[in-house]
């Protein structure tokens, strides 16, 4: 179970230094709102390790990391 927890852990702060790419970056109310989501759910993430239940935190930072990477791949096509 370590190693589970482990891995969410990496996957948090990976979640974080993508965040902080889009820094600077202008986005409008839609992608505000994804940015939002995927925020939110890393943030869930955080909150069911805490709570030692391991299958929701990952499928919560894994769902963070599709929604910021649909969010990023919009920006990069403006």
């Amino acid at each position: 179970m370590q190693e589970i927890e482990e891995r969410i852990d990496k996957d948090v702060r990976m979640f974080d230094e993508s965040v902080g790419e889009l820094e600077g970056t202008e986005l409008d109310s839609a992608e505000q709102e994804v940015l939002g989501s995927a925020k939110n759910y890393r943030d869930d993430a955080v909150s069911w390790l805490g709570r030692r239940d391991l299958y929701t935190a990952f499928a919560s930072i894994s769902y963070a990391h599709g929604l910021l990477d649909a969010l990023r791949k919009l920006v990069k096509k403006r």
